[in-house]
């Protein structure tokens, strides 16, 4: 592939709110480029959405993985991810946002800028991807593109500028006007395959002029032949106005917003023109990694002939192997290649590459920077970066949140424990946010995940895949200890038994640290003159990072605190670095229980769209959960209540929602962040734990 070819290369990921239309919007996209021969719905008779290839995705309509495909139109191509809009599923979301060159923002004409809306956007913001807004759903009741536009400035703070207004919108909506090239289209034949281009109708002539005018004001201002051409009121080259959005499209100044109806066939192939003008190709975008060696960063292009630099950032397991989806940066991948991964800092030979097509395979012989394609067989992990053998380079890696909830689960039968293990053992590598470990006092199996819906599917996949069967405790929340104060330790470890002892020192101080530090824990040795000896500092850091595992409080992770280690003595003889790792943890936990310590629980963020008339029942059961409302907004006959509530009162909410408002009312939660529990609350866990260490005990 020439360079210049590379300018025609699109990735993009398509990702929204849950129930936004993001899976219908592709289907299209997949029949109007010629991919698939028939429509699906995502809800409904036939097979399902193409994208959507598990059985869970089609029996519940909702997308659980990114699935990935490669379509061509007019002369681009295209590599698509269409996304989860679950919170539950938000590594998927983050991890194709990493490999990704711009995004299609996906919004509801009806209900506009919701909560997973504005966690899509941070995550575009996190990795600097352009994106383009489409609404959708404008043929539903209360559809208003000029509101949900307006909502974009204000909610996210986007430039948001209007490419196309609607005709009509409802049952009315019969096409779309294009601000730029003043025409109208029609979507004619069953499918909306036929594009029809018209004049503007007179009675849509005015009010084009109008949002025109606005859409040429807000893009003049990213350039200066504009702006001069526009007070001089001279007309304004088309050129020069796609020229102009693009550039500002790039930097994330300005967000062109485009519209239409999936359902209805209606501007997706205008919204597939604004991808081609307006979304980078590989050669617009700046990538960086790690040089391993220098420890310095590097710049990484899309360059063909340069060495191979990739990224895999998803890894499925398949019965014929690992499939590991790669995104290649710079150079080219062969089939037979040998290529070195730093990670793991070994080379791996790569028997055979794929490109994707949903739940589909295709063969190829090779890839080269620009192409997002998977790798067969090959053993990593998401997130690895792949090299030619004489560089090792790292690509930044994906962020992953945290688990907030956990389960424990055991077989049914003795039988099943093996495809149990094999199953949780494949989750874990596909899905960082997937944790799993043993409790050492009741043994039993614990995992961890981002919601009740995360850890179901899981659940529901060991099942299914594996047909095992598998009893499910009470979910528990991952609660979190942290200091309430600063506090002092000064620790002597002396142990005397036939042959050398245990002898080890330490002095220091624990502070919390503020709340909006980003960082869990921080270690700093400020001894002097070497009173403890440098040898034995790993010792003193270690066993302080083993005692923050489990704290002292409820045997929850510890976060927010810093420990200074200051003073300390040691023994020619008898210090040793695990003498000095034992005296850190009996310090720690003296100096924690010391620091008026307290439980914190994880808050989530809750929005209800709820009929006007359960607006009273619903804001008071979520206060009755200890919740606090944060505000309300009215769209049409619902209102939208936003609050914060504790995990652990939101077990089992959406029952509970469904028999309040006879099944009307829908939410969605994401986690917030983490707060102090109420005393009585932290009493009692703490009650428990000590009970529970008793048992062990004794046992």
């Amino acid at each position: 592939m020439a360079k210049k070819q590379l300018d025609r290369y699109r990735n993009i990921g398509i990702s929204a709110h849950i129930d936004s239309g993001k899976t219908t919007l592709t289907e299209r996209i997949l029949f109007y480029t010629g991919r698939i021969h028939k429509i699906e719905e995502v809800r409904g008779g036939g097979d399902g959405a193409t994208m959507d290839h598990m059985e869970l995705e089609k029996e519940r309509g909702i997308t659980i993985t990114s699935a990935a495909t490669t379509v061509g139109w007019k002369d681009i191509v295209v590599n698509i991810i269409d996304t989860p809009g679950h919170v539950d599923f938000t590594v998927e979301v983050e991890r194709s946002l990493r490999v990704l060159d711009g995004a299609v923002m996906v919004l509801c004409g009806v209900a506009g800028v919701q909560s997973q809306s504005i966690t899509v956007d941070r995550q575009m913001k996190r990795y600097n991807v352009p994106c383009v807004a489409f609404i959708n759903k404008l043929d539903r009741s209360g559809a208003d593109p000029y509101r949900v536009t307006n909502a974009l400035r204000e909610k996210l703070g986007h430039n948001a500028v209007m490419m196309q207004i609607p005709i009509g919108v409802e049952h009315e909506l019969n096409g779309i006007i294009d601000l730029v090239t003043m025409k109208a289209f029609y979507f004619d034949g069953p499918k909306g395959e036929d594009i029809r281009e018209e004049e503007i109708p007179a009675d849509w002539k005015e009010r084009a002029d109008k949002y025109r005018g606005e859409m040429l004001d807000a893009v003049s201002m990213f350039s200066d032949d504009m702006m001069n051409l526009m007070l001089e009121e001279k007309p304004v080259p088309m050129d020069l106005v796609k020229d102009t959005v693009r550039k500002a499209c790039i930097l994330r100044k300005l967000t062109p917003v485009f519209c239409g109806s999936a359902y209805k066939n209606k501007g997706v192939q205008l919204l597939l023109d604004g991808v081609e003008d307006y979304l980078p190709s590989p050669l617009d975008r700046n990538y960086y990694g790690m040089d391993n060696e220098k420890k310095e960063q590097i710049e990484v292009f899309s360059d063909v002939t340069k060495p191979l630099i990739a990224m895999a950032f998803k890894i499925v397991d398949e019965t014929f192997g690992q499939l590991t989806y790669t995104r290649i940066y710079q150079g080219t991948l062969k089939k037979g290649d040998t290529c070195y991964n730093p990670r793991m800092g070994k080379a791996q030979r790569i028997g055979r590459i794929v490109r994707l097509h949903a739940n589909d395979k295709e063969e190829i012989a090779e890839a080269s920077a620009g192409d997002i394609i998977a790798m067969v067989g090959v053993d990593c992990a998401s997130g690895d970066s792949y090299c030619n053998e004489h560089i090792n380079v790292s690509m930044e890696s994906i962020f992953v949140p945290e688990p907030v909830i956990e389960l424990a689960i055991k077989p049914s039968k003795q039988d099943d424990l093996v495809k149990i293990s094999k199953a949780l053992n494949r989750f874990m590598r596909e899905d960082p946010t997937f944790r799993v470990r043993v409790d050492e006092e009741s043994n039993e199996t614990i995992i961890k995940g981002m919601g009740e819906l995360h850890l179901e599917i899981y659940v529901e996949r060991i099942k299914r895949e594996y047909k095992a069967d598998v009893i499910v405790g009470q979910p528990k929340v991952n609660y979190r200890e942290a200091p309430g104060r600063a506090s002092t330790f000064d620790y002597k470890h002396k142990k005397q038994t036939g042959g050398s002892g245990q002898y080890a020192h330490i002095v220091g101080t624990l502070t919390p640290l503020p709340e909006d530090s980003a960082d869990t824990f921080i270690f700093n040795n400020k001894t002097v003159g070497g009173s403890v000896p440098k040898e034995f500092i790993p010792g003193v850091e270690k066993g302080l990072k083993e005692a923050i595992d489990k704290g002292p409080l409820a045997g929850c992770q510890v976060i927010g605190c810093q420990i200074d280690l200051i003073d300390g003595g040691f023994h020619p003889v008898d210090s040793s670095e695990m003498a000095f790792k034992i005296a850190a943890r009996q310090a720690f936990k003296e100096a924690f229980l010391a620091s008026k310590p307290v439980l914190l629980e994880p808050i989530m963020k809750v929005e209800v769209e709820t009929p006007v008339e359960f607006q009273g029942p619903v804001q008071g059961d979520l206060s009755s959960r200890r919740g606090l409302l944060l505000g309300s907004d009215m769209r049409d006959s619902y209102a939208v209540i936003l609050s914060e509530v504790p995990l652990s009162e939101m077990f089992g909410y959406s029952t509970d929602l469904r028999s309040k408002t006879q099944g009307k009312a829908g939410f969605s939660m994401e986690f917030a962040r983490y707060r102090p529990v109420p005393t009585s609350i932290q009493e009692q866990v703490s009650a428990k734990f000590r009970e529970d260490q008793a048992k062990g005990n004794k046992e």
